[in-house]
C-alpha cells in the first residue's frame, strides 16, 4: 500500500522524515515503470489506477515540501 495512503486522523501526527520521503519517491519509480509497461503494451485504461496512486503519491509529496520550513525560507 502506498506511504501517502495515510488515514485523515493520522495526517497531523504522522512522523515525515528522509527514509519515508525515499521509501515514497522509490514507489513512485515503481509506478512510472508499470504505467509504462502497460502504455507499451497497449493497455492504457489498465494503468489508470495506478496513475491515481502516482498523482496521490506527487500531491502529498508537494504538500508535505510546501509546509516543510526549508522550503519557506528559500523562497524568500
Amino acid at each position: 500500500m502506498s506511504v501517502a495512503f495515510i488515514p485523515d486522523w493520522l495526517w497531523g501526527s504522522a512522523e515525515i522524515n528522509q527514509e519515508t520521503t525515499q521509501r515514497l519517491l522509490e514507489e513512485n519509480d515503481q509506478l512510472i515503470r508499470c504505467i509504462m509497461q502497460y502504455q507499451n503494451k497497449g493497455q492504457a485504461h489498465e494503468c489508470v489506477q495506478y496513475q491515481h496512486v502516482l498523482h496521490r503519491n506527487f500531491i502529498y509529496l508537494a504538500t508535505i515540501t510546501d509546509a516543510s520550513p526549508a522550503s519557506t525560507s528559500q523562497a524568500k
